[in-house]
C-alpha cells in the first residue's frame, strides 16, 4: 500500500484531507526536505521546522498506529519541538492527543459560502477607494515586467505575513514554488495598487471540483487603516465566481477574531475546524 492509497483511503472515510497541499507535495518533492516515518497501514510526515502531519488507513485503526507514529517521531533525543496538525480536528485525533497529555495551541479554521450568499452579502461588488486600480498579474507583469511585480509581490506577502509560520519570509524560490503546480492561473492572482506601489494582493484558487478558493490575501502595513481588506477581498471573490465557482472557501486563524468577523459579515460560515497539538515544554 502505498502513501496516496492510505491518504485517499482516509480522506474518503474521514471526509476531510489528512495532509495539506504542502505535505502531499513533499510526497514527491524532495527538495522540500520532509522526514518520514512509517509504520503498518500509515506514516507520519515531518517538515524541517517540526511540524508534522500524520495519517492511518481505515483498516489499520485503533491499533495504536497512531501513537506509534507519535512516539517515532517525537524522540526524546531529537532537539527539534515538534507540532501535530490534526486536520479536521476529529474525535480519535482528540482522545490520542488527550491520552498523550498533548495540548492544542492553534486552531485554524476552514470557512465557506455559496455564491448566492456572497451576493446576498454584497460581497462580489468590489469597489475600490479613488486612486486604486486593480491589476491581475498577467496584467500587472504586461506594465511592470515580471521580476518587478514578483519583487513587489514578496515584499508586500513577507511584510503583511512577518508573524506566520508559513506564510512568512518567503524568498523567490519558495514564491516559484508556489506558482509550479498544476492549479495555478497567474490570472486568479489580483493586486492592488496605488499608482505604481503595490498595496495588497488577493491569491486566488480553483480546486478541481470547480470549488474557489481564497488562497492568499495580503495588505501591505503602509496602506492598512485606509479601508482597502473589503475591496481587497471582493477582487478575489469577484473573480472566482465569474470563472464558474458556485462555493468558495478559505483558511483563517481562529483567534483572529476581526478577520473571522469580517469573514462572517461576507457570508462565510465556520465549515472545519484544524487543530496543532503539542507535548508541554519542559
Amino acid at each position: 500500500m502505498d502513501h496516496m492509497e492510505i491518504v485517499q483511503a482516509a480522506e474518503a472515510h474521514d471526509g476531510v484531507a489528512p495532509l495539506s497541499e504542502q505535505f502531499l507535495r513533499g510526497l514527491t518533492d524532495e527538495s522540500l526536505g520532509h522526514k518520514r516515518y512509517e509504520v503498518e497501514g500509515g506514516f507520519a510526515a515531518v517538515a524541517p521546522d517540526g511540524a508534522v502531519e500524520l495519517v492511518v488507513h481505515p483498516g489499520h485503526r485503533r491499533k495504536g498506529r497512531g501513537r506509534e507514529l507519535i512516539s517515532l517521531v517525537d524522540d526524546p533525543l531529537n532537539p527539534i519541538h515538534h507540532t501535530f496538525w490534526a486536520h479536521g480536528n476529529l474525535p480519535a485525533a482528540q482522545q490520542t492527543a488527550a491520552a498523550l497529555g498533548m495540548q492544542p495551541t492553534r486552531e485554524l479554521l476552514v470557512m465557506s459560502a455559496t455564491a448566492d450568499e456572497l451576493d446576498a452579502a454584497g460581497a462580489l461588488d468590489a469597489q475600490l477607494p479613488e486612486g486604486f486600480e486593480a491589476l491581475n498579474l498577467v496584467q500587472a507583469a504586461a506594465r511592470y515586467g515580471e521580476d518587478a511585480v514578483l519583487d513587489s509581490w514578496l515584499e508586500v506577502n513577507n511584510d503583511a505575513f512577518s508573524w506566520h509560520p508559513e506564510q512568512g519570509g518567503w524568498d523567490r524560490a519558495r514564491l516559484d514554488r508556489g506558482m509550479d503546480t498544476e492549479w495555478f492561473d497567474a490570472e486568479g492572482v489580483w493586486f492592488l495598487y496605488k499608482g505604481d506601489d503595490l498595496a495588497g494582493f488577493h491569491w486566488t484558487k480553483r480546486h478541481p471540483d470547480e470549488t474557489g478558493e481564497v488562497y492568499v490575501v495580503g495588505l501591505a502595513s503602509a496602506c492598512r487603516g485606509e479601508g482597502l481588506g473589503v475591496p481587497l477581498l471582493q477582487m478575489g471573490l469577484k473573480h472566482l465566481v465569474e470563472r464558474g465557482s458556485s462555493q468558495v472557501i478559505l483558511y483563517v486563524e481562529a483567534d483572529n477574531a476581526p478577520a473571522v468577523k469580517r469573514y462572517r459579515e461576507t457570508g462565510f460560515t465556520v465549515a472545519e475546524s484544524h487543530v496543532v497539538y503539542e507535548f508541554p515544554m519542559i
